[in-house]
């Protein structure tokens, strides 16, 4: 038994991957050559996310563990595949079109214990797009704003966590692109140690193709914003609101009485009953969070002593 644990790997590399076929070869191939260094053991999984070429193959050749979906589900759907079947006790997820680089992934790991998640955030040397960088300014603004703590890089797939923490939260993870945001905020609402590690991204391989539509993704990414702050901080959004539309209504209802010499108004009593209501209604969602929350806490499996 005892012998059959060493032989466990302690690092777990989860890829997921929609026709990478021309890179996931040679990815697969440097991510075991930096692992094996700090894992004899480790696992790289690749998670097929219904490509149409042989990514699949090309991933299996290159030593690569191969999960398929008979279909294109989405990037979080993948990742949450490659959690559910990995075996290491450390997590590493990563993108499959060469923006992270695998020399980075001992940087992440080794920081692992002291923290229970590291992400890969973007320094200025990164080959990223003017507009990316600016969506992704904007989210981590607003992700600081509702978790109360500085987050560098909200968006970054590349990051190592601790596997038990991971499936803590694994059943909020949406289908999509933004299962990152998703995690980082659940680990800081938990209590759970962030770290960050300053990482060049590079541009992604010439053959690999960018699959978010911007004009699509960009109305659902701001939806993701409006979630996101409902779902971890209802009343930092709600409170604010309430006294905004409280003020509207007295400013409103003194305006009448002092400068028009009429009464104070239904609109006014109105906009005040609102501002009320608004408030209960985010008293009400910050409890509901708390107990989602509690829920993910219960449910959590006990962290072994050597993680």
């Amino acid at each position: 038994m005892t012998d059959s644990r060493k032989q466990e790997p302690r690092i777990s590399v989860i890829i997921p991957a929609l026709n990478e076929a021309n890179g996931i070869g040679g990815i697969v191939s440097k991510i075991r050559e930096v692992v094996h260094k700090l894992d004899e053991h480790h696992e790289i999984i690749v998670v097929d996310d219904g490509s149409k070429d042989e990514t699949a193959e090309n991933a299996r050749k290159a030593g690569a563990r191969v999960i398929q979906h008979p279909y294109n589900i989405g990037n979080g759907a993948a990742v949450k595949t490659g959690i559910r079947h990995a075996r290491g006790a450390v997590l590493v997820t990563m993108d499959a079109d060469g923006q992270h680089n695998p020399e980075d992934i001992p940087a992440l790991v080794n920081r692992i214990g002291p923290f229970d998640m590291v992400v890969g955030s973007r320094n200025r040397a990164s080959d990223t797009a003017a507009h990316r960088d600016l969506a992704n300014l904007v989210f981590n603004s607003l992700a600081t704003y509702v978790s109360g703590r500085k987050i560098e890089d909200l968006t970054s797939g590349f990051r190592a966590v601790k596997a038990h923490i991971a499936r803590q939260f694994l059943y909020l993870f949406p289908n999509k692109f933004s299962y990152p945001s998703t995690i980082t905020l659940s680990v800081v609402r938990a209590g759970y140690s962030l770290g960050y590690e300053s990482i060049r991204f590079a541009r992604r391989n010439k053959n690999s193709k960018s699959k978010i539509k911007p004009l699509q993704d960009g109305m659902r990414f701001l939806m993701i914003i409006l979630k996101i702050a409902v779902f971890y901080a209802p009343l930092k959004v709600f409170a604010p609101l309430s006294l905004f539309i409280f003020l509207l209504g007295a400013g409103y209802g003194m305006f009448r009485i002092f400068f028009i010499q009429a009464p104070y108004g239904q609109t006014s009593a109105l906009l005040i009953s609102t501002a009320v209501l608004t408030f209960l209604v985010g008293l009400v969602s910050e409890q509901i969070a708390q107990l989602r929350f509690d829920r993910s806490e219960s449910t959590a499996p006990l962290a072994s002593e050597d993680e």
